[in-house]
């Protein structure tokens, strides 16, 4: 059962310069691969699942830039924590 929602923030440092929204699509495919229930927004992508589903995660985007070649990563991420946390009742009063 979800406890946890993670808001992460990738910002990687590409190897030519180039723009970082392909790179940040590729972490985006490693929080899809994961099966969680995600939410993008254009600053960050909301996951909900245990703490243990969560932890690893940043741990796999962060790998996946640097086989991309990015030469440095900037992972934001917060944490809310609640024996009922999900993304669709913190959000109900605004959908």
């Amino acid at each position: 059962m979800a406890d946890t929602l993670m808001s992460i923030q990738i910002i990687p440092k590409t190897p030519g310069g180039e723009d970082v929204i392909p790179y940040v699509d590729a972490a985006i495919a490693v929080i899809d691969a994961s099966g969680l229930p995600y939410f993008v927004s254009p600053l960050e992508t909301t996951i909900e699942g245990t703490m243990a589903e969560l932890l690893p995660l940043i741990g796999q985007m962060n790998r996946r830039m640097m086989e991309l070649d990015c030469t440095s990563v900037i992972s934001q991420v917060k944490f809310y924590h609640a024996a009922d946390a999900s993304m669709a009742e913190l959000v109900k009063n605004y959908r």
